[in-house]
């Protein structure tokens, strides 16, 4: 049998806001017991006690709180068989520019970009391999030998980055080179993992922009001329789940933008 939705655990970081939120209330209302991972307690809480399900506070940079967040979920639902990692960090900046307070140039640091690496990349890797180890030794095999599915988030900017998002947009390609390999590693154990690509969607960040920029980047979007709604992106989650043959793929869920240069 494949996985049965209400008959299933799953673990959604991020889930506080945004897309993250919109994933947890899709699984949700599947009939999926669904912990919800986020550093925002208020925030998580909040959704969790809309959902009916189960809030843990976890630092995706933190190894330790990754490990007992997963401890934490897996005691109250057992282990999930389907994580969506939605939870990020990362400082953006050029790679040389200008500073305005001096006048001269500067350069994004080493150590910014490496706090982008850690907080998107590796907390990418983190959350994968942690909960794949624990589909692998703790879940029996449905229909197709399947034991669990992951969804990462990667961006638009996986392919398109913008100015100023070098750090962002090179990590956000990585987690989309993390899938293929990570899907070959697993494909005796029956895990399979894929990420989704979300361009310009309408979440708390962006909709923090003035009213005539959210118009400008309505208009940029091909068809239809909107921003993505997060419940769109949770439509895509739950049919990366349902369908066993999605694995090993990068999938752009986008209006069909295409990113320009600013």
């Amino acid at each position: 049998m494949q996985i049965e939705l209400g008959e299933t655990a799953a673990v959604v970081t991020g889930g506080a806001s945004g897309l993250g939120r919109a994933s947890a209330h899709a699984l949700a209302r599947a009939g999926v017991k669904v912990a919800v991972f986020d550093i925002n307690e208020e925030g998580g809480r909040a959704v969790a006690d809309d959902i009916g399900g189960l809030f843990c506070k976890v630092d995706i940079l933190d190894e330790q709180s990754v490990l007992d967040g997963y401890a934490l979920a897996r005691e109250a639902h057992g282990q999930e068989r389907v994580l969506v990692h939605c939870a990020m960090a990362a400082k953006g900046g050029k790679t040389v520019g200008k500073d305005r307070e001096s006048g001269g140039w500067k350069r994004l640091s080493t150590e910014d970009f490496a706090f982008a690496a850690e907080g998107i990349l590796v907390a990418s890797y983190r959350m994968a391999s942690l909960s794949a180890l624990g589909m692998i030794e703790n879940l029996e095999p449905l229909e197709d030998n399947e034991r669990g599915v992951i969804t990462l988030t990667a961006s638009v900017a996986a392919q398109d980055a913008q100015v100023g998002q070098v750090a962002y947009g090179s990590c956000k390609a990585g987690v989309n080179g993390l899938v293929l390999p990570i899907a070959r590693d697993l494909m005796n154990e029956g895990v399979r993992i894929n990420s989704i690509m979300p361009g310009i969607f309408a979440t708390p960040p962006m909709l923090g922009v003035p009213e005539k920029v959210l118009e400008n980047l309505s208009n940029s979007v091909p068809f239809p001329k909107r921003l993505g709604n997060p419940d769109e992106f949770g439509s895509l989650v739950l049919e990366l789940v349902r369908n066993t043959y999605f694995n090993g793929q990068n999938i752009r869920l986008d209006g069909a933008i295409r990113m320009p240069p600013r």
